[in-house]
C-alpha cells in the first residue's frame, strides 16, 4: 500500500458515542468509504412507543457512490441491528466472522434482504481490501463468540479499532485474544487506537467467563431439588454452553424459551459455536413430562424488559411456565444503566411468588476493565487516543488512562457524534467538520415517521389526555346547528365530573356565540378561539393542560 504524505484520513462516528447502543463509525479517505459496525439502540423512557433507535446514514447515502462495504467487528444487536434498516438506502456487501454472519442473516431473512445483500465471512488474521483500505480482523474475546478487533490500514497510516473486548485468557471456547497481533502492529507504527470504553471507570481486570461457570457448578450442587431458570443475554453464547454444561453434569434437561434466544441458539448450534450433549435439550412444551429437579430453564429477560419471557413468567402471563415457590431463579447479567428499576421490579414479583432469586457473581462483563486497556495501549502505542463506546463519562475515564500512560492531552479526542476527525502522520490532528446525524425512530413497520413533533404530542397526551369539542355549523348563515360535544379520554373520567363538563360546554358555547357577532366565518379562526377559551378555562379549573382538537363540520 502506497503511503500518500499529504493526504487525510477521515474519521466520522455517525453514532455511538456519548451512549452505549447505535456503534456506527465511517472511516473516509478520498473516495473511499468503509463503514464498521451498524447497530441499533434501544428507546429512552421519553420515547413512547417506540420499538428501535437507528442512526441517521444521510452521509453514506449523499456518497454512495465511494461506500465500498460495512465491516462488522461482532454480533451484538448495537452493532448489527440496524443493518435490515440501512441496508435498504446504502446496499453494500458486509464482512465479518462466521458467527456474525450467521446472526446478520437472521436479521436479512426476517426482511426479505438476503438474495439482495452481499455477504462475505472473514476469518481473524485474514484481511479484504475495500477501495484503497485494507482491513484485518484480529481475534478477541467478548460476551460472544468470533469477536475481532480491526486494524485499519490507510495510505494516510493504521487504525486500530478493538470493537467491544476483554482480556480472556481462558475463554469458554476457542482461543484467547491475539495479543501477539497487536504487538506486531504496534511495533510498525499507529496512528490511532479506537479502544471500548464501557469499563474504562473499573479497576483492575475483568474475570474470566470460566469463573461462571463454576458458580454455576456450585449453584447446581446446592440446588438439586428444585427447577432452575436462568435469564442471561441471548448472544452470550459462551454463557448457555456453560449452563449446558453443567446441566449435563448434573443430570437435567435445558429448555430454552424466548424468540431471541431460540434463534441465537439455534444459528450458535448449526455453526459448531455450541456443544449440546444428545437428549439434552428439549422443547419448551415438553418440560412437564419432566420431574422439576431435572429441568433448567434457559430465558431472555435479564433487563425487566416487559415483554421478555422472564418478566411474562413473573406476572403470570407466560402460556408454558409458570413459576412455583421453592424455584431457583438466576440472573446471570447486570442491569444495563437505566435497567435497573426494571429489573428490580421482576426479581420483587419472582420472590413474592416463593422463588429463590440469585443475582450474585452469576455473571461476567465482556468488556474490558482499566489493566486490560492499558494493556492494549502499550502493545498498540497509538499516537492518536480515540476513546469509543461508551457515555461520556466512560470516554472521558478512557482518556484519563490514556493520559496515564503519556498521551499528550491535544492528541486524545473526545468526538461526538457527528465530528469528522481529519489525521495523517505529518500535521496535527483536528476536527475540522461536522456531519449530519441524528437517531431516527423505528415504530411497527414505520421507519423514521415519528419525529420530535409526534412524540411531543404522544407526551403531551400521556401526561394530560385529550378534549374532542364536535360542532355543526349550518352551510351558509355559520349558525350553530348542533352541538358542540365535548368528548375527554384521559383527562377526567366524565361520568364523576358532569359539573365539569357542562361548565366547558357553555365555555365553548359562549366562544361560538363572539365568532358569531363578530360574523368570523374562518373556520381555523373559529377553531383557535375555542381551543384559547377552553384551554384557558380547563387550566383555571384543573391546572391541567390537555390537548385540545376541535371538529367543525356543516350541514
Amino acid at each position: 500500500m502506497k503511503r500518500n504524505h499529504n493526504g487525510k484520513l477521515k474519521i466520522i462516528p455517525l453514532g455511538g458515542l456519548e451512549q452505549i447502543g447505535m456503534n456506527i463509525t465511517a472511516f473516509e479517505y478520498e473516495d473511499s468509504i468503509v463503514v464498521v459496525d451498524c447497530g441499533l439502540s434501544f428507546p429512552e423512557n421519553d420515547m413512547l412507543g417506540i420499538d428501535l433507535v437507528i442512526p441517521d446514514v444521510s452521509y453514506l447515502k449523499e456518497n454512495i457512490d465511494k461506500v465500498k462495504g460495512f465491516v462488522i467487528t461482532h454480533g451484538h444487536e448495537d452493532h448489527i441491528g440496524a443493518l435490515p434498516y440501512v441496508l435498504k438506502e446504502v446496499n453494500v456487501p458486509i464482512y465479518a466472522t462466521k458467527l456474525t454472519v450467521g446472526l446478520i442473516d437472521n436479521k436479512l431473512k426476517e426482511h426479505n434482504l438476503l438474495r439482495t445483500t452481499k455477504r462475505k465471512v472473514i476469518k481473524h488474521g485474514q484481511s479484504i481490501n475495500l477501495g484503497c483500505f485494507r482491513i484485518e480482523f484480529i481475534k478477541t474475546n467478548h460476551s460472544i463468540q468470533d469477536a475481532s478487533a480491526l486494524a485499519i490500514y490507510s495510505p494516510a497510516g493504521t487504525v486500530i479499532h478493538t470493537g467491544d473486548f476483554k482480556v480472556d485468557y481462558t475463554p469458554v471456547f476457542g482461543d484467547a485474544i491475539d495479543l501477539q497481533r497487536f504487538a506486531e502492529i504496534g511495533k510498525k507504527g499507529v496512528l490511532a487506537l479506537m479502544c471500548d470504553s464501557t469499563n474504562a471507570e473499573r479497576k483492575g481486570f475483568t474475570m474470566s467467563e470460566r469463573t461462571v461457570g463454576k458458580t454455576f457448578d456450585n449453584i447446581f450442587s446446592e440446588h438439586r431439588n428444585t427447577r432452575i431458570i436462568i435469564a442471561t443475554f441471548a448472544s452470550n453464547v459462551d454463557r448457555v454452553q456453560q449452563i449446558i454444561n453443567s446441566a449435563y453434569k448434573y443430570g437435567r434437561k435445558v429448555a430454552v424459551e424466548g424468540r431471541s434466544m431460540v434463534n441465537v441458539i439455534g444459528t450458535a448450534q448449526e455453526l459448531g459455536y455450541l456443544q449440546v450433549p444428545d437428549k439434552t435439550l428439549v422443547e419448551i412444551d415438553q418440560i412437564k413430562n419432566y420431574p422439576d429437579d431435572k429441568v433448567v430453564l434457559i430465558t431472555t429477560g435479564s433487563q425487566g424488559e416487559s415483554m421478555a419471557a422472564l418478566s411474562r413468567m413473573a406476572a403470570n402471563i407466560h402460556k408454558k411456565v409458570t413459576i412455583k415457590p421453592n424455584d431457583t431463579i438466576i440472573f446471570s447479567s447486570n442491569p444495563i444503566p437505566g435497567n435497573e428499576k426494571a429489573v428490580s421490579k421482576v426479581i420483587n414479583e419472582l420472590s413474592r411468588k416463593g422463588a429463590d432469586v440469585i443475582f450474585q457473581d452469576a455473571h461476567v462483563s465482556g468488556h474490558a476493565c482499566q489493566e486490560e486497556i492499558k494493556l492494549i495501549y502499550s502493545l498498540v502505542k497509538p499516537k492518536y487516543a480515540i476513546p469509543v463506546h461508551g457515555e461520556y463519562r466512560h470516554l472521558k475515564a478512557q482518556a484519563g488512562i490514556a493520559r496515564e500512560l503519556g498521551i499528550p492531552k491535544e492528541n486524545i479526542f473526545i468526538l461526538s457524534s457527528g465530528d469528522v476527525l481529519e489525521l495523517n502522520e505529518q500535521e496535527p490532528a483536528g476536527v475540522t467538520g461536522k456531519v449530519r446525524t441524528g437517531a431516527i425512530l423505528v415504530d411497527g413497520l414505520g421507519v423514521g415517521d415519528v419525529g420530535n413533533i409526534v412524540l411531543r404530542d404522544r407526551q403531551h397526551l400521556a401526561e394530560d389526555g385529550i378534549m374532542i369539542v364536535v360542532l355543526t355549523l349550518e352551510k351558509h348563515s355559520g349558525n350553530l346547528l348542533a352541538g358542540p360535544d365535548i368528548v375527554s379520554r384521559g383527562f377526567v373520567y366524565v361520568r364523576e365530573s358532569e359539573d365539569l363538563m357542562d361548565e366547558a360546554r357553555i365555555v365553548v358555547e359562549d366562544a361560538i356565540d363572539v365568532c358569531l357577532d363578530k360574523h368570523i366565518t374562518d373556520w381555523g379562526k373559529i377553531k383557535n378561539i375555542i381551543k384559547d377559551s377552553l384551554g384557558d378555562f380547563l387550566w383555571k379549573r384543573t391546572k391541567r393542560n390537555p390537548m385540545i382538537l376541535p371538529i367543525i363540520m356543516e350541514a
